[in-house]
């Protein structure tokens, strides 16, 4: 499975951005899908994940208490695609964001980097004051 997010992008505090993940080589509609970032000097750390769906979209969600009634993370299995909707974004918000697949089927709840077998390259996300 090979991961690509897009969505980049510079954008003034309150400001809104949606990024995508495009997956290949295989159907993702039953992987766990998660979207983490990591600021400079950080850590990567968790911002959204839904698990998978039978239908074209769906899945249940989980959020940081961060970005939690800000973000949304949706999917469309149809196009193959994670979608991070981002809405009141604060400088804070800035950060290289990633997009990550689970394979494993055990149930787990999503927000650990290491929970994650396929990661995106990242896309950069910077919100100015």
């Amino acid at each position: 499975v090979q991961l690509q997010a897009s969505g980049a992008g510079l954008v003034q505090a309150g400001g809104s951005l949606r990024l995508s993940c495009a997956a290949s080589g295989r159907s993702v509609s039953n992987y766990r899908m998660g979207w983490f970032r990591q600021a400079p000097g950080k850590e990567r750390e968790f911002v959204a994940t839904v698990t998978w769906s039978v239908s074209w979209s769906g899945g249940s969600t989980n959020y940081a208490d961060s970005v939690k009634g800000r973000f949304i993370i949706s999917r469309d299995n149809v196009e193959n695609t994670v979608y991070l909707q981002m809405n009141s974004l604060k400088p804070e918000d800035t950060a290289v964001y990633y997009c990550a697949a689970r394979a494993r089927l055990d149930p787990v709840l999503g927000t650990y980097p290491t929970s994650y077998d396929y990661w995106g390259q990242g896309t950069l996300v910077t919100v100015s004051s």
